[in-house]
């Protein structure tokens, strides 16, 4: 069987909260467009600051589902890219495609506690991120506790991951791949080092002050 998965982690679908949104991007109509064979509005999220990437939407006329995504940077470069080649509405045709192969495995889900006590935070986020969970699982190298909060400010997410290290010589690291940018650096406590690393589709310099912000101790529980 494949490894089980914290339950807290999984991302579920969600809707758009035009509201929220507005609080960190300038959303504006783009025009219209054709992705699949199908008609579509191109809805642009423009971040209010320089701690996100820039979105573009193709959504379609008829359902509103995305049909292709554009994530762009400071820049006006192009870092990610989705897009639909065929689309169907007809429920029976998706339903089919999405059959499992007999060579799928199933994937167990652990159920992680509801409420989870922070035992660390960031003393500085980007303005509209907030923290949305907090798990605790097993480090797949150690028999240590990785602890995991995500952030989200509705539409971007990151997350950040702290493990003990136990007098193991590390040295702080950066990369980027696309979009997606990994940070690590060592944090020195009263208890011994700890591995900070910060994982997700935010600029490398966001993810850096993320990273630098990070303090034992918690201001509240989360649910």
């Amino acid at each position: 069987l494949a490894d089980p998965v914290v339950a807290g982690q999984a991302w579920s679908e969600r809707g758009l909260n035009p509201e929220q949104l507005a609080k960190s991007y300038e959303l504006r109509l783009m025009g219209e467009s054709r992705v699949a064979g199908r008609s579509a509005v191109i809805l642009g999220l423009a971040p209010r600051d320089q701690h996100r990437f820039g979105v573009e939407l193709h959504l379609d006329s008829e359902t509103a589902i995305p049909l292709k995504s554009l994530l762009v940077n400071d820049r006006g470069q192009m870092l990610e890219r989705f897009q639909f080649t065929d689309f169907t509405t007809d429920a029976a045709a998706v339903t089919a495609g999405l059959a499992p192969s007999d060579n799928c495995k199933p994937v167990d889900a652990l159920e992680s506690d509801k409420v989870v006590t922070q035992s660390w935070h960031s003393d500085w986020l980007p303005t509209g991120f907030n923290l949305t969970s907090v798990t605790r699982r097993r480090s797949p190298v150690s028999d240590d506790t990785v602890e995991c909060l995500v952030y989200d400010d509705g539409l971007a997410r990151f997350s950040v991951f702290l493990e003990a290290l136990h007098g193991a010589t590390v040295e702080d690291a950066r990369s980027q791949l696309g979009p997606t940018v990994a940070v690590s650096r060592k944090l020195v406590t009263s208890d011994g080092g700890m591995m900070v690393t910060v994982v997700g589709e935010i600029p490398l310099g966001t993810a850096e002050r993320v990273a630098l912000s990070v303090r034992p101790g918690a201001e509240k529980a989360v649910q």
